[in-house]
Formats: C-alpha cells, sequence, structure tokens
C-alpha cells in the first residue's frame, strides 16, 4: 500500500513549465486582442500580440470551456502569465506527423510553389520542404547541356504548379529543415529492376542529359545511369536522344555507373 501511495505521489508531482513544452489547457476568457488559457498546475497563460493576429483564423471560433494545445514560449509576461503560441503548436504537431510519416514510408502527392536552381520548394502540413534536383526522377530531372544554373532553373520553373509524389527523406525540427524526395517513391521498383543487372554488363540506351560532369543514359526498363566525365571518350560529342552502348562499371546506392569506354 505505501509503495502504491508513493508512486502515486510521483505522477502527481507537476514538473515546472519549460520554454518549447506542449501545454493543454482550458480557455477562460477572450478579450479583443488575447485569449486566456488555463494550464492548470502549470499556471495562466496568453495567446496575444502578433501570434494572436497571425492566429486569429484558427481562433476565432473558439470560446470559454474549450480545451487547446499550446507552446509555451515564454514563461512570464509583463502581467507574470505563461505566454503561448498556437502556431507553435501547431508546427510541434506537423513534424511529429512528419517523422511518423518518414518511418512508415508514407508518399505525399504535393504542389509545387517555386522553384530555384537547387531544386523545387513545396508545403507538407504547413511545413517548407526542400526537393533537391538530385532527388527527382528522370523525367522531371532537368538535363541541361552544360549544367548551367540559370537554364536549369528555367526547366525547374516548368514544374510549379504541377503536382509531385514525394515521400520524406530526411529532416531536422530543430534546424526547420524538411528534405524530400521523388526518387524514394519508386525505390522498391527501381531496386528491383536493378538487381536484373550486374557490372560489366553491356546496356543499349538513350542519351537523355549531357552535362558537365557526364552524360545520363535512359536503358532497359526505364532505368537511369551515369556515364561520367572521365567515362567518356575524348572528342566524342554526345546528343539528348542519340542511342548508345554502354558497358555497367558499378551499381551502388541506388545508382548505376556506366562507361563508353
Amino acid at each position: 500500500m505505501i509503495a502504491k501511495t508513493l508512486k502515486k505521489i510521483k505522477t502527481d508531482v507537476v514538473s515546472p513549465p519549460k520554454v518549447g513544452e506542449i501545454a493543454e489547457g482550458t480557455i477562460i476568457n477572450r478579450a479583443k486582442s488575447a485569449l486566456y488559457v488555463d494550464l492548470g498546475q502549470k499556471g495562466i497563460g496568453v495567446i496575444y500580440g502578433q501570434e494572436f493576429f497571425e492566429s486569429k483564423n484558427a481562433l476565432k471560433n473558439l470560446k470559454p470551456g474549450d480545451t487547446i494545445a499550446t507552446k509555451i514560449i515564454a514563461l512570464e509576461t509583463e502581467d507574470g502569465l505563461r505566454e503561448l503560441s498556437l502556431i507553435g503548436a501547431n508546427q510541434e504537431a506537423a513534424w511529429q506527423d512528419l517523422i511518423q510519416a518518414q518511418e512508415k514510408q508514407d508518399i505525399f502527392e504535393i504542389p509545387i510553389n517555386s522553384a530555384n536552381k537547387g531544386g523545387l520548394i513545396c508545403m507538407i502540413n504547413g511545413i517548407q520542404g526542400f526537393l533537391p534536383t538530385s532527388q527527382l526522377l528522370p523525367e522531371h530531372f532537368p538535363k541541361v547541356e552544360g549544367a548551367d544554373p540559370s537554364r536549369i532553373a528555367m526547366e525547374l520553373q516548368k514544374l510549379v504548379g504541377q503536382k509531385i509524389k514525394v515521400r520524406v527523406f530526411d529532416l531536422n525540427p530543430q534546424e526547420n529543415k524538411l528534405i524530400l524526395s521523388e526518387k524514394a517513391t519508386k525505390k522498391e521498383e527501381l531496386e528491383e529492376k536493378m538487381m536484373q543487372f550486374k557490372a560489366g554488363e553491356t546496356v543499349e540506351g538513350e542519351i537523355s542529359g549531357v552535362t558537365s560532369f557526364g552524360a545520363f543514359l535512359i536503358f532497359e526498363g526505364g532505368l537511369e545511369g551515369l556515364v561520367p566525365s572521365s567515362e567518356i571518350p575524348e572528342k566524342t560529342d554526345l546528343k539528348i536522344g542519340q542511342k548508345v552502348q554502354a558497358r555497367i562499371t558499378e551499381i551502388a546506392n541506388n545508382k548505376i555507373y556506366l562507361s563508353l569506354k
């Protein structure tokens, strides 16, 4: 009995509130530009100022008695209250959803918002994500001769507004970093196709892109491999659409490397 009582006492002890903590409470009052929340033993909190106006749409239907999850962003205002953020709490929940999505290998179909020379920018769960050019499937990869950054950006701009299927490739909530991959949505399919080939085999395909570091070749089953510049004979003038034979030199990290020598 004593052991059970001690256990209950320990579980009833509330740790002091901390900045960054998600706290659930009950709305106790609503003012013109502030919302007051009873956080129980963690005190009384308030959403006000810029946080209130940025959350106005989400807060407009809430009333006293409703339960709300918030994030503590300051331990004490001038009035001695906990300063709260609804946006922060929503972002925290969104990051947790993305962490689970990465673990489950979920696929999202999302519209592309904008582009730059490095890749595409889009939103998932209200979090801005980046889809690097290197993580695009062959049909979307900007195969620009000479790898001119301005021309790459122009090609990527054509994808703005389109929907692309992606998986979470890497993320770090502390750094607000979310990296996405289109290639990863076909990972299992590509791995299965790659298993049909091995180093030393010769394949026939079509040049799909020429860059400063080599050429891309699409061959059987829609697989695409890279022919590094060092594996292209001197004075060879490759053109997009040209049919060539190449030798597989290596298959590693879901990438196929080829040689024209």
